[in-house]
């Protein structure tokens, strides 16, 4: 019964507000009566809710139990107020992303009206060879996790996404030499993409800090901005500011 329900749950992707029972029992993969039933049962609770239209939404019960309990509340609060400062410099997209198994899943971030083109949104999720993000997170990511990665199929979204092992292989340690990641047109041609480690009191990089800017000249001219940005959630953390390479 509870990994029925956790598959009820789980039929909510990204960007999905409101589903049909019909939607839920097809994507659980159960059979459409035990997901009625199942959804008016976690309605009971108030995990889950009707709207006016009778579509499925994620309840305020679970949206305030997750948030209370979340992990990353810490970090999440932490980084906030930096980043808001950040967003006021540059205009553009502020994000913050964890490694969550073998893709970067964003926990917050900020935009503003006529900022550049952006896929990432919270509780979302991309590759890590593709995106700013996920790219720092795997540079630091323990080796067999890499060599793992790297003997996938590599998701191609532009002309310049890395799409090789040996690609890949060096944009990592490219990464590591230099200390962030910058990834110019490869989840969109108008996007770029820049990202630094935000590290624990051991020196792990826990968090990837992230502007989302124009594909232009100007997108190397805020790393350094962004390193200090970093830094700040560190101490924020009480953690050591990275090292400025």
């Amino acid at each position: 019964m509870l990994s029925r329900a956790v598959r009820i749950v789980e039929a909510f992707g990204p960007g999905d507000t409101a589903l049909t029972v019909t939607e839920i029992a097809r994507r659980s993969g159960l059979h459409i009566a035990t997901a009625s039933r199942l959804v008016e049962e976690l309605g009971s609770f108030g995990w889950l809710q009707r709207d006016e239209e009778r579509k499925v939404r994620i309840g305020v019960r679970m949206w305030e139990v997750v948030s209370r309990a979340s992990p990353t509340l810490s970090l999440r609060e932490a980084a906030l107020p930096v980043m808001e400062d950040l967003h006021a410099i540059v205009g553009q997209h502020i994000q913050l992303g964890l490694m969550e198994g073998d893709e970067v899943l964003f926990v917050e971030r900020l935009t503003a009206p006529g900022a550049v083109i952006n896929y990432t949104r919270v509780a979302g999720r991309l590759p890590l060879h593709a995106s700013s993000s996920g790219l720092l997170l795997l540079a630091y990511a323990p080796p067999a996790q890499q060599e793992r990665i790297m003997a996938r199929p590599l998701e191609v979204f532009t002309e310049k996404t890395i799409s090789t092992s040996s690609q890949l292989r060096s944009a990592l340690a490219e990464v590591r030499r230099q200390g962030y990641a910058l990834l110019a047109g490869h989840l969109h041609p108008d996007a770029t993409g820049v990202a630094v480690p935000v590290r624990d009191p051991a020196g792990k990089v826990v968090a990837a800090l992230a502007i989302i800017v124009p594909n232009d000249d100007t997108a190397r001219s805020r790393i350094a901005v962004l390193q200090a940005a970093s830094g700040a959630v560190s101490r924020a953390m009480k953690y050591p500011a990275p090292p400025n390479p």
